[in-house]
């Protein structure tokens, strides 16, 4: 079987473009599969829909017929995302050409594969997430390869940067991006009106000023106001932070056991049990 295997080069010119819902799933399938059972692929059709359909990891749950998945392969097929190639067995299998097709390393693929299946994340969720596919010890780790993606064009800042901050992928249809953002926005209480950034700085805007009350002289200082707002701040992005992280280890932990369910049910189907 094809594992994923990186180029020695991978492309820096523009081949890709923006997908429709389902060629999004089908590709981050391919890819996600390719990374964590290569012993199983290229996939056949009826593999890939079922790893379009399945309920962990997936944003948003999908029920597609098999005419739908086939479709969608043959639009990234002519877009040189994905090429189809015979099994041993005969039966017509597919495999991904995303490494040229978008331009990128293999950890940057994890991270794109991640956003494609379920799109908007905070960074947090993003790294816990695109681990099980590749090793990303913590965010400073993930930072340089978001830098990259956002150089390239391949992802998109919905919230401010900084821990919490959630981001997506560029893939989108012009038509959906504003809907992406508002929902991205309502589900992490961000500022409605927070721009869309295409490349984030590295490094957080500064935090509010505390407001300062009208009667000084029944309340703190002003600089111990600063301090104990900017303290107060503080603690609350690294719970934010903490809450976020342990999300995506839960989602993490519940892909692994639902593979490893799904390994056990073929052991079993081949031993006729």
């Amino acid at each position: 079987m094809t594992s994923d295997t990186q180029p020695s080069d991978a492309s820096t010119s523009r081949r890709w473009r923006p997908l429709e819902s389902i060629e999004r799933r089908a590709l981050g399938v391919l890819v996600e599969k390719a990374k964590t059972t290569p012993e199983a692929y290229p996939l056949s059709l009826n593999a890939l829909r079922t790893g379009c359909n399945q309920k962990n990891n997936r944003a948003p749950l999908m029920l597609l017929e098999e005419s739908q998945v086939e479709d969608a392969c043959e639009q990234l097929r002519k877009s040189g995302a994905i090429s189809q190639v015979q099994g041993s067995s005969r039966v017509d299998r597919y495999r991904h050409l995303a490494y040229e097709w978008l331009g990128v390393e293999k950890v940057e693929l994890a991270v794109m594969a991640e956003l494609l299946l379920r799109g908007a994340q905070t960074i947090g969720e993003l790294r816990g997430r695109a681990a099980r596919m590749e090793p990303i010890k913590d965010l400073g780790e993930l930072q340089p390869t978001l830098d990259s993606l956002a150089a390239k064009g391949l992802i998109l800042y919905l919230t401010p940067p900084g821990r919490g901050c959630v981001v997506t992928h560029a893939l989108y249809l012009d038509r959906e991006l504003d809907k992406v953002r508002r929902e991205a926005i309502a589900a992490h209480g961000e500022d409605s009106s927070a721009e869309l950034e295409t490349v984030a700085p590295r490094h957080a805007p500064p935090l509010p000023a505390v407001p300062r009350p009208a009667a000084p002289s029944t309340i703190a200082p002003h600089g111990d106001n600063d301090r104990l707002g900017s303290e107060i701040a503080t603690l609350r992005e690294q719970l934010n932070s903490l809450k976020h992280e342990l999300t995506a280890a839960r989602a993490d932990f519940e892909s692994t056991a639902a593979d490893l369910r799904r390994e056990l049910d073929e052991l079993n189907r081949q031993l006729g049990n």
